[in-house]
């Protein structure tokens, strides 16, 4: 097989014996390579630092302080993914293995057999390219998969996904808990998109973002004229889910009117639109999901007890990050592969400081929160690792609230230091005061002497969002 992809493959020939070179410089590119050639270890470092390589084929004795061994180190440390082919005049095992255990691709002894050497070169690009297009066929999978890909490996979530399996083909409405950023709605995704309504739509709608009037008529749309600016028939969200499921985040939010009608919706299958007189009928699951305690509204008198009982049937819990922290890892290598692509970066993987750092977080702001520190160090990497200073200037989230920490190393001048610690103390200051105004803008901003536009502007930069 004379050639693996329909691009052409470069290899980059080490040996420190100019006949040698030449020869295998021939052969390779008889058969259509694009060859570079080093006779010691400085040059081949400098060769593959300017060009594209593939494989490197490489003497395991070269005549400086440095070997072939140490060559394979440093270039597979620079290029991970690089095929490396050791040639040697000396066949012990030791040296064999030694090759073998660095990462090496394959061991030829001298004197080198062409159509081996040739055929390990093919075989391994095969194997490289099958690889890769392996990759891109998964990530391709992965895409069309995110909406309803619940990833955990938690025992006690991975139990309640086996309890989820068993329900999500009837048509039973589900609760979801938990506090906010946990994945409520990914889980409520999975359940949709893996049962029998699959084919159907998948309908949201966040109950605490719109006022009473707008979300009455999100909900069961409303007929022309209905109200002042209804200038035309709207359909609702309910009659767009019709065979598929209608998700109800923040349903803890939904004012006693309209959970009134929510609950007639459940008991009878049908509604009206605002202003209309028309019963419509439709057949939907209803999935709702909250961060707030019902049972403590129930006897507040802010949450209807038939209504609690009604999409209550099964319910589900899920924890925070900070107590399943073996998730941390795996999340974290699923958002790094997602904003690489989004950024066309190749970040590999966090340094074990950053690894430590992240699992040692509190995670207030749960898997929402990792996956806008990852967003945030991937797009700020200059490199294929993500160091813990990177990271420190994005974890400022904590419920600690502790103050900044100062990497005195990494200061490049005063302004840039002292503007970094005044961006940690003025999203506390904003995150504070949202939270104890339980999100009102106006007020926030109000108590804050700002204007409402220069908050909505902080809020979109540090990515507030509600608890």
């Amino acid at each position: 097989m004379e050639t693996f992809t329909e691009r052409t493959h470069s290899i980059l020939i080490v040996d420190d014996e100019e006949g040698i070179r030449h020869g295998l410089k021939n052969l390779f590119q008889k058969k259509g390579f694009v060859i570079y050639e080093a006779g010691d270890f400085g040059s081949a470092i400098t060769t593959a630092e300017a060009h594209p390589i593939d494989v490197a084929i490489i003497d395991i004795r070269l005549k400086n302080e440095r070997d072939g061994i140490d060559l394979l180190r440093e270039l597979r440390r620079n290029e991970p993914d690089l095929i490396e082919i050791i040639i040697t005049g000396y066949g012990s095992v030791d040296t064999a293995v030694t090759s073998m255990k660095e990462g090496a691709s394959d061991y030829i002894v001298k004197p080198i057999d062409n159509k081996k050497l040739l055929d390990a070169v093919r075989k391994n690009l095969q194997i490289r390219d099958l690889k890769s297009e392996n990759y891109f066929l998964k990530r391709e999978l992965m895409d069309r998969s995110i909406p309803h890909n619940f990833v955990t490996v938690n025992p006690d979530l991975k139990a309640m996904l086996k309890k989820v399996d068993r329900i999500k083909d009837s048509p039973v409405t589900v609760l979801i808990t938990g506090e906010s950023g946990t994945g409520k709605e990914v889980l409520a995704r999975y359940i949709h998109f893996t049962s029998n309504r699959r084919q159907g739509k998948f309908v949201t709608i966040n109950c605490a973002s719109l006022s009473e009037n707008l979300l009455l008529s999100e909900l069961f749309g409303h007929e022309k004229g209905a109200f002042t600016g209804a200038i035309e028939r709207q359909i609702g969200k309910f009659e767009i889910a019709d065979g598929g499921t209608i998700f109800l985040d923040e349903i803890g939010d939904m004012s006693l009117e309209i959970q009134a009608k929510l609950l007639r919706v459940i008991e009878e299958s049908s509604f009206e639109r605002v202003g209309g007189t028309r019963r419509i009928h439709v057949d939907v699951r209803i999935i709702t999901a909250t961060n707030k305690d019902l049972v403590k509204l129930m006897h507040e008198g802010r949450f209807r007890n038939d209504l609690y009982y009604r999409i209550n049937v099964m319910s589900f819990h899920l924890t925070p990050l900070r107590e399943r922290r073996e998730d941390i890892p795996l999340l974290m290598d699923l958002f790094i592969k997602k904003y690489n692509r989004k950024y066309n970066k190749v970040v590999q993987e966090f340094s074990p400081e950053a690894v430590e750092l992240m699992s040692s977080y509190g995670w207030q702001g749960n898997v929402r929160e990792l996956e806008n520190v990852v967003n945030q160090a991937v797009l700020l990497s200059e490199g294929k690792w993500v160091e813990a200073r990177t990271l420190r200037k994005t974890l400022f989230m904590g419920e600690e609230k502790a103050a900044p920490i100062i990497d005195f190393d990494q200061i490049k001048s005063f302004k840039e230091a002292v503007r970094d610690m005044l961006q940690v103390y003025e999203y506390q200051i904003i995150e504070h005061f949202l939270t104890k105004n339980n999100f009102n803008k106006s007020k926030t901003a109000k108590e804050l002497s700002i204007t409402r536009k220069t908050l909505d502007d902080k809020i979109t930069k540090y990515n507030i969002r509600p608890r």
